[in-house]
């Protein structure tokens, strides 16, 4: 069994059925092969009324069938050719958790494949979504230099300020840091990536809190036979990385092993006009290490436990502000599907965190910094799931299912003034969320979807407290016992997907969301250069309204799609770093809640292939996001969003030919956008451009070529109010040994 290009196609699954029967079933070795005898079902012997059908599935390829004549029963050898699938084809589950054709969602999903994953330049996750629209970080900078408290997402236009306004999971664990609310890219081994799907628009009513704005899902690759992935790699900037995933299977077990190892020496942020004696480059290492063991039982059950550790360290662009994490978690589920009663997955997980940070001041000059805090946020975490799904016939699919965590968190620091320790302050508390959760597919004929969902959810802030300690132990000690206190929602959805033809078919949704405060964002006080952030423990949740609506049409034999979305969303009460006062020495800032913001626009985004081996795909998206309504300041009032830029584009084309040459470029284009809430620093637009391109030195050994920014464009990604910029040219080479099936 083989794709267009004569690759083989591993893992693939094969049937043969009679009617409604199955007669045999199998999947595809290592090198495409598969051996089927329908004879040794008894049921085959009594029944031949029917014709005998072959059929296989394998991911990103069309269903193929195949009414088998006489000859072809008793043959020894039949070759299959798959063709792609096309992009509506494509299955996706984040929009409606439950296997669904992408097609036959009225949700906006983006879906990284295998294929795009491995041919762009990025050597980041994070780098590598920003092939998506709409996708960006706190700030434009990269997770390879930027400090992780600025690594949360933002999707169209919502908005952020650290902590992230969409949920991102890998393979249904949350990777938003529980106390802190943004993300540690590096901990998913690159190799390990199977897809990335983006689902764009408040998604709360399946996922609860942080998909305020929507969902990333990261699905990881799962060995079907004895399989190993190693990429090795070294660039400018002394940047070495290696990237390992090993699989194995016997019997019902299987094994998988995930790993990487990562540094770089980084660059000087701050632009040689402004630089002093202690701008210095802002570098980071890491590694990561994630074993999962699986059980089968029969063909519909299976059980699961898995164990990561996670560790990074940071030097953040002066010799003083620095930072380290150190993260362990351990997870554990299981699946049981029934053709009478549905599917039924439970899961949960637990785990622990350290994360320590310097700060510092820096002199006008930038030739001299003081010390201001040491910091250490230590938190625990503990989550479970489950979950039930099944389908009704041809028409109707029901999913229903509950959710809890727990979070223990604080900030222990001790402050600095003049150089020397002053105080201790200590201040954290404890967080109990729990969600309900329903959904029902109604499907009208082949033309007409309809879906409604509504989750309901409770959480408790409780425990918290705030002491501060003069070192000089006659001084006297402040303690504060804030009162707990707790919150609900109430998130419904509603979709309608009506395919007027093969060809064209209009969607709309309704939907509301929600983002309950972060620990971090109540208690934890933060000091970047000379802008100093503080906490606020009345903070109160996010609440967002929105829609949208649109049509994608598809042309050239199924090779081209194309979606355009027209989007509403007005958050009432964002968390935002307002600005208290304004001085040359000292910015300060806290986070408050304002009253209204409110984003609106369009996004287009198409997908084509030109010919056998040559793909383009792009997407455009507009999004005026603004402040409607703050009445304890309404200056800010017409203001624009900090962080989001009103027009984004990305691009990309790849060339794919296994037997000579792999090509992939990758363009980005970031229109103006404000670093701060007054928006009295502007940040200019900014484009980038990528390219890879690799060679197969054997069927399992190849090289590649890497580039980021090849331009070597010097765009701003910062101003605090000192302008920090991005990442210069960037290149890799690399080696990749695949062995078995990817």
């Amino acid at each position: 069994m083989s794709d267009q290009n004569g690759a083989r196609v591993p893992g693939a699954q094969v049937t043969l059925r009679r009617g409604a029967s199955i007669d045999a079933s199998t999947t595809t070795d290592d090198e495409g092969r598969f051996s089927l005898d329908a004879s040794m079902n008894p049921r085959a012997r009594t029944s031949r009324t029917s014709a005998l059908v072959l059929e296989v599935c394998a991911h990103n390829f069309m269903t193929f069938t195949r009414t088998l004549s006489a000859q072809d029963e008793i043959t020894s050898q039949l070759l299959v050719t798959l063709a792609p699938a096309s992009v509506a084809a494509e299955l996706t589950v984040t929009a409606t958790r439950a296997e669904t054709r992408l097609g036959d969602t009225a949700a906006s999903v983006a879906v990284l494949t295998p294929e795009q994953l491995s041919t762009t330049a990025a050597g980041t996750l994070d780098d590598a979504l920003r092939q998506v629209a709409g996708f960006s970080l706190f700030r434009r900078s990269s997770s390879r230099n930027a400090n992780p408290t600025t690594q949360g997402v933002s999707l169209r236009g919502v908005g952020a300020s650290g902590a992230s306004r969409a949920l991102v999971v890998e393979d249904g664990v949350p990777l938003n840091d529980p106390f802190g609310g943004w993300v540690y890219w590096e901990r998913v081994p690159r190799v390990e990536l199977e897809r990335v799907e983006v689902l764009r628009g408040g998604a709360s009513e399946l996922y609860g809190s942080d998909a305020l704005g929507g969902v990333v899902n990261i699905i990881t690759r799962r060995a079907v036979s004895h399989v190993a992935s190693l990429e090795l790699s070294y660039g400018n900037q002394q940047t070495p990385d290696a990237s390992l995933f090993v699989g194995a299977t016997r019997g019902r077990w299987g094994f998988d092993l995930g790993a990487e190892v990562f540094h770089t020496g980084g660059y000087v942020l701050v632009d040689k006009d402004e630089r002093g004696r202690i701008d210095t480059p802002a570098g980071t290492r890491d590694a990561t290490l994630d074993l999962t063991l699986e059980r089968r039982f029969g063909a519909g059950a299976h059980a699961f436990m898995r164990g990561m550790v996670f560790g990074e360290s940071r030097t953040n662009g002066t010799p003083l502000q620095t930072n380290r994490t150190h993260l362990r978690q351990l997870s554990a589920g299981g699946e049981w599907v029934s053709g009478r009663f549905g599917s039924f997955t439970l899961g949960t997980y637990d785990g622990t965190e350290v994360f320590d940070q310097n700060f510092s001041s820096i002199a006008a000059d930038r030739n001299s910094e003081q010390l201001t805090r040491l910091q250490r946020s230590p938190s625990q975490f503990v989550g479970f799931n489950a979950e039930w799904s099944r389908t009704l016939g041809a028409r109707q699919t029901l999913v229903a299912g509950f959710d809890a965590r727990e979070v223990h968190g604080a900030s222990d620091e001790l402050a600095f003034a003049q150089g020397r320790p002053t105080s201790f302050a200590d201040a954290g508390g404890r967080e109990r969320t729990g969600g309900l959760y329903f959904e029902e597919i109604v499907r009208f004929g082949s033309r007409l979807i309809l879906t409604g969902g509504v989750r309901a959810d409770h959480w408790n802030d409780y425990a918290a407290f705030g002491v501060t300690r003069p070192v000089r132990a006659s001084s006297v000690e402040s303690v504060s016992v804030f009162p707990d206190r707790s919150e609900s929602a109430f998130s419904p959805r509603a979709s309608l997907l009506f395919r007027k033809s093969e060809r064209l078919s209009f969607f709309a949704s309704g939907y509301r969301a929600f983002r309950q405060p972060t620990l971090n964002e109540l208690y934890r006080s933060f000091r970047v250069g000379n802008i100093l952030t503080l906490a606020n423990e009345n903070l109160r949740a996010e609440h967002l309204t929105g829609g949208e609506a649109g049509f994608k049409v598809t042309r050239l034999g199924k090779k081209l799609d194309a979606r355009t979305t027209l989007f509403w969303t007005e958050i009432t009460g964002p968390v935002a770093n307002v600005t208290l006062s304004l001085t040359p020495a000292l910015i300060t800032r806290q986070r408050q809640n304002l009253g209204r913001t409110r984003s609106r626009g369009l996004e287009v985004e198409a997908d084509a292939q030109l010919t056998s081996r040559l793909y383009v795909s792009g997407g455009y998206i507009f999004s005026d996001a603004v402040v409607t309504r703050f009445p304890a300041n309404t200056a800010l009032e017409g203001l624009r969003v900090p962080q989001v830029a009103r027009n984004q584009l990305t691009f990309q084309t790849r060339y794919v030919n296994p037997k000579s040459l792999t090509v992939g470029v990758q363009g980005r284009f970031s229109g103006m956008q404000f670093d701060d809430d007054q928006n009295l620093f502007p940040l200019n637009r900014a484009f980038t451009l990528d390219a890879f391109a690799s060679r197969q030195l054997t069927r399992d050994v190849g090289l590649f070529l890497a580039a980021e920014n090849l331009l070597d464009q010097r765009y701003q990604i910062a101003r605090t109010p000192v302008v920090t910029l991005g990442s210069p040219l960037l290149v890799r080479v690399g080696l990749r040994l695949n062995l078995g099936t990817r």
